[in-house]
């Protein structure tokens, strides 16, 4: 009896020990791309007027880029018998060298109980990104919220609005009822910038609703306001729209997206197991004068049985019409791709892939009237930007 009581204790300090160590994870993905971007503007000029935007703009160039790289800590502890503590510390860094720095990623504390939930608070991806299953590019075009150039001598390939991580946030994750493969997750995040005349100062929150059953498909649903969008923006002033209304706005608004994926060698026969994509996205921005983004996910990807080791390739198509809220402000991407897994945890990566997209943004334009006198005026200048991209890498996950 003794014996098993002693058998039994240490069971229970092995057990408690291995809950309390905290895993030390991370992924180093770095890849050579080439890019070709070009440039031209669509706005018409007079014949003594300049715009510091980008026209007949044709650059080369082969970039080292690191794609989500990071490190970080997890784990869990029992508190009570029903009842864990979870945590979690994530940072990225720029393996490339291109940002010494290193960025809060998700970082929360929590509790995590078998009858109520989850439930995380500090610093939280947006629940809109659970929502992604239709996204299979990997690598420089896997572009999805690069909807503004920060820089127009730094052309990059433009996409729809993404998901992005809320500071002060509160998640909630539903339990398992019953083995139903529902889950559903709730998530309120809080501006906590007192005392700012900023517009997009606001709380937000956001849902979403996931039903994955083992039937070969997937669905899902999210919504968020004020969270997901909420940023600022140079517009024109509607009374005088020589003049930009001044130089930031600030504006918040909702977004919703919808998916479905689908196993689609489950109900036909097929040479190979394959997996489509289909999601839809559609932003309402709450500036004055903006349309509503509507981005379209299509994709595929089909798992290869001839290799060694396990091995996929993938398409996909992305559409988004009215980019950043601005009507006629378009971009369309196509991305052919591929991985080959060495590894459970080392996969190279190569793709190709071209973004086009008609880009719309508040620029100066100087001019000498016919006095010869100076001027300047304000206009919403159209570009229109190509990016071709090819590329491969290594991805490395401890």
């Amino acid at each position: 009896m003794k014996k098993l009581l002693l058998a039994t204790a240490i069971a229970a300090l092995s057990l408690s020990t291995a809950q309390a160590a905290p895993k030390f994870y991370g992924k180093i993905f770095l890849t050579a791309d080439y890019i070709n971007a070009q440039a031209d503007i669509n706005t018409r000029l007079g014949p003594n007027e300049t715009t510091e935007a980008l026209d007949n703009y044709d650059e080369n160039t082969i970039e080292l880029n690191s794609h989500g790289s990071r490190i970080g800590l997890r784990g869990s502890e029992a508190m009570t018998e029903n009842t864990d503590v979870i945590y979690k510390l994530e940072y990225g860094t720029s393996v490339d060298g291109d940002d010494k720095t290193f960025k809060s990623r998700d970082t929360y504390l929590g509790l995590d109980n078998k009858t109520f939930g989850q439930i995380r608070v500090g610093r939280n991806s947006s629940v809109l990104g659970e929502v992604d299953k239709s996204i299979v590019t990997e690598g420089y075009l896997d572009n999805l919220g690069d909807s503004k150039l920060k820089s127009e001598d730094e052309l990059r390939a433009l996409n729809m609005l993404d998901d992005s991580r809320q500071s002060n946030s509160i998640v909630w994750i539903s339990p398992k009822y019953q083995d139903i493969p529902l889950e559903l997750r709730l998530q309120y995040a809080a501006d906590e910038s007192f005392g700012s005349d900023d517009d997009s100062d606001q709380d937000g929150f956001a849902t979403a609703l996931l039903y994955e059953p083992e039937a070969g498909y997937t669905l899902g649903l999210a919504y968020s306001k004020d969270m997901d969008i909420n940023d600022k923006i140079r517009i024109l002033d509607l009374a005088n729209p020589n003049k930009p209304r001044r130089k930031n706005v600030g504006y918040g608004g909702d977004v919703i997206r919808g998916e479905i994926t689908a196993d689609v060698d489950k109900y036909f026969a097929l040479p190979a197991p394959v997996t489509l994509g289909l999601m839809y996205q559609q932003a309402d921005y709450d500036f004055k004068g903006s349309k509503k983004e509507k981005g379209l996910v299509v994709s595929g990807k089909m798992n290869l049985e001839n290799f060694a080791k396990p091995a996929s390739v993938y398409l996909q198509y992305n559409k988004t019409d009215n980019l950043n809220g601005y009507d006629d402000s378009n971009s369309d991407q196509i991305v052919l791709g591929g991985t080959y897994d060495f590894k459970k945890n080392i996969t190279a990566h190569a793709y190709i892939g071209k973004n086009s997209a008609d880009y719309v943004a508040v620029g100066k334009i100087k001019g000498v009237d016919a006095d010869n006198n100076q001027y300047e005026r304000y206009a919403n200048i159209e570009s229109d930007i190509e990016v071709f991209a090819f590329g491969g890498g290594l991805e490395y996950k401890f």
